[in-house]
């Protein structure tokens, strides 16, 4: 995904994150899911696969979305060029093979024939051809696409025509050769061009259709795109159900057992209820959760039968409201208590202090229990196995680069995934007083009172909320710093947070509300989000985009003060590495290592990790770091009994292996 990513859908299991990073599968699906004869023939075909969401589809424009909460589904219902096997290998799809040339400038795919569109009631419309990418492409820059970070500096020619400075689409690097034969030419080499093929920016989209569409296309309505994918959008109701069915006219349709997909809506008051629902047979998989008052039936019923899905390429964070300008949702009474809040947000010792002070795996506990609350936790936001440099994985370039930062700060960090390496109550007192020796010429008013939006709907949420408080303020002390809950129906929530479009919006001085996923195979897709000029989830921060805004950037002293634009200048030296991949991730952890220094966000938990009873065969699935493609319903395979912890090992096993092997 490089994607928002909602964390109360994942703590529902809302959407097939926390579905393909428990299984896997692809074109060698059958090597893939392990030797067991008994799982086999326990396998069901045609069944139905049944889940529940939390957030209703804001749009069905997969050129323009990049929110998880919409991609999840139109992944399921429009295929790219390429896509995800269960190892993360990338296969054809929509392009049946492609060459690159010499100079690594130019990709030349070539479609597969036959390949249809059909309505939403499965009626065909017309073939895929290769002036539908083009068109797709041109549309996502017509309507300025949420996603068109992804490619507007790779494409020649794109960002000119996307900034207004040529206005001819023909002088953008996409062509049509002929029908079948799809042709972009880059600015630079990529060596992880091909990743992004997954994404849905570089989705086809049929030109007669779009201009029938007009500004519907790509609603919420199912009858506002085309399908040339594994299902059709049958059912879209807004707070009760999502319906797909098997789109029998699919080019892979040899490769889709299931017949029918349905979500239902689920607001989280209720954990034990998702349990309750698998055991009536209503839920396919269902998160469970140890702290339950109802977990004691979940283990009498099934003893062998709780697994964790593994953890992905997902970071949640903890993140500081760095200019906050919306107060809609807050316990703050004064002026003074507003600009005392900001002054400490934006004083790095006053971050590290809270850093050091949040206990994580405590937080984490209350979604997954205290006896596996560390195992997901991460201390990076690009994960620390992302990319190889050399022999040495990304994380140890990261850890190097922090320790030249402040070594005083970072000694002897290890940054790797699985435990907590920033809490530290001793540490945190120290920054504490730090902190308030720098502000004490700011005039400063104790205590530093924090909002932090929380559903109040998701019993799991609240309680994480509350773990949040009780870490900082005891080991921090409530006469310095203060968390205050403000509980918040969803709507009011969403728009405070996952759904705030400008920093302005962002009504917090901490949110846990959204997450960050990899678009491509590069570290880019992480660390870009918060270029200062650019970056897609500067909002999160209260910060937008100088390059975006229209008049004055509001934010624009607080980036000054944070020092932004030394991270800008980390982030276009790293960038500009193309012909050394090897150089070029060194580079990127410079820039980690300045956010992780500064403290810009805390990471928290990666995405997965999750305990859950299911009956989707164990790496049926894609899979991927990167991109939508792993969110496919494609190739999954549901079988009669609960997948018991033995079966799931055995086939874990042989997944590594095969990976290995690769």
């Amino acid at each position: 995904m490089s994607k928002a990513v909602w964390k109360y859908s994942t703590l529902l299991l809302a959407s097939t994150i926390a579905l393909a990073g428990c299984s896997s599968s692809d074109g060698d699906k059958d090597g893939a899911k392990g030797d067991s004869d008994e799982a086999a023939s326990n396998v069901v075909e045609g069944a139905t696969f049944n889940t529940v969401y939390g957030t209703d589809i804001a749009s069905l424009d997969y050129t323009f979305s990049s929110r998880a909460t919409n991609s999840v589904h139109y992944t399921n219902f429009v295929d790219g060029l390429l896509e995800n096997d269960s190892l993360g290998n990338l296969i054809p799809a929509l392009a049946e093979d492609w060459e690159v040339s010499d100079d690594g400038l130019t990709y030349t795919y070539h479609l597969r024939k036959g390949v249809k569109w059909v309505t939403n009631d499965g009626t065909e419309y017309a073939e895929v051809k290769a002036d539908d990418f083009v068109t797709g492409l041109k549309h996502a820059a017509d309507i300025e696409s949420e996603t068109l970070y992804i490619v507007s500096n790779s494409i020649k020619g794109l960002a000119d025509y996307v900034s207004g400075k040529t206005d001819d689409f023909a002088d953008v690097g996409v062509k049509a050769v002929d029908d079948y034969t799809v042709e972009y030419t880059l600015n630079a080499p990529e060596s992880y061009w091909n990743s992004k093929t997954t994404y849905g920016i570089l989705y086809p989209i049929n030109a007669e259709f779009l201009e029938s569409q007009g500004e519907n296309f790509g609603s919420a309505s199912a009858d506002s795109i085309l399908y040339n994918g594994a299902f059709l959008l049958t059912n879209n109701t807004a707070k009760s159900v999502i319906e797909y069915e098997k789109n029998e006219s699919y080019w892979g349709v040899d490769d889709v057992h299931i017949d029918a997909v349905k979500y239902t809506f689920n607001d989280g008051s209720d954990p034990d209820g998702l349990f309750t629902s698998f055991q009536n047979g209503d839920l396919t998989l269902a998160r469970v959760y140890p702290n339950s008052a109802g977990y004691s039936a979940v283990t009498e019923a099934y003893p062998d039968g709780v697994t964790f899905s593994q953890t992905n390429g997902t970071t949640y964070n903890l993140t500081f409201n760095l200019s906050r300008g919306a107060y809609e949702a807050t316990s703050k009474t004064t002026d003074e208590e507003k600009d005392s809040t900001q002054k400490a947000i934006l004083n790095r010792n006053f971050r590290l202090a809270f850093e050091f002070a949040f206990d994580r795996a405590a937080y984490n506990a209350q979604s997954v229990g205290e006896e596996t609350s560390s195992e997901a936790l991460r201390n990076t936001l690009v994960p620390p196995t992302f990319v190889q440099i050399g022999e040495e994985d990304y994380g140890k370039a990261v850890e190097k680069e922090l320790q030249t930062l402040d070594s005083d700060a970072w000694a002897d960090v290890d940054l790797s995934d699985g435990h907590d390496e920033y809490y530290n109550p001793d540490k945190a007192k120290e920054y504490l007083d730090k902190a308030k020796a720098e502000l004490e010429a700011d005039d400063v008013a104790y205590p530093i009172h924090l909002d932090i939006p929380v559903l109040e709907t998701s019993e799991v949420g609240v309680n994480s909320a509350k773990s949040i408080k009780n870490s900082i303020e005891s080991t921090l002390g409530a006469d310095n710093v203060v968390v205050d809950i403000q509980l918040l129906n969803q709507d009011a929530y969403l728009a405070a947070t996952y759904y705030a479009t400008a920093g302005s919006a962002s009504d917090f001085d901490i949110s846990t509300a959204s997450g960050w996923g990899p678009d491509y195979q590069d570290p880019s897709t992480y660390l870009n989000i918060y270029n200062s000029k650019t970056g897609d989830m500067l909002q999160t921060l209260g910060l937008d985009g100088s390059e975006l805004v229209e008049g004055e950037d509001v934010s624009a002293p607080a980036k000054e003060a944070l020092g932004f634009s030394e991270y800008d200048a980390l982030l276009d030296a790293a960038n500009s590495i193309t012909d050394d991949d090897d150089a070029r991730y060194e580079a990127y952890a410079k820039a980690e290592a300045w956010l992780l220094n500064n403290a810009i966000q805390v990471p928290i938990y990666a995405g997965g990790g999750l305990p859950r009873v299911t009956k989707v065969v164990p790496f049926s699935a894609p899979y991927s770091w990167s991109g939508i493609a792993a969110d496919k319903l494609k190739y999954i395979e549901i079988q009669e009994d609960v997948v018991t912890v033995d079966q799931y090992d055995e086939a874990l096993d042989k997944w590594n292996k095969d990976r290995s092997a690769e």
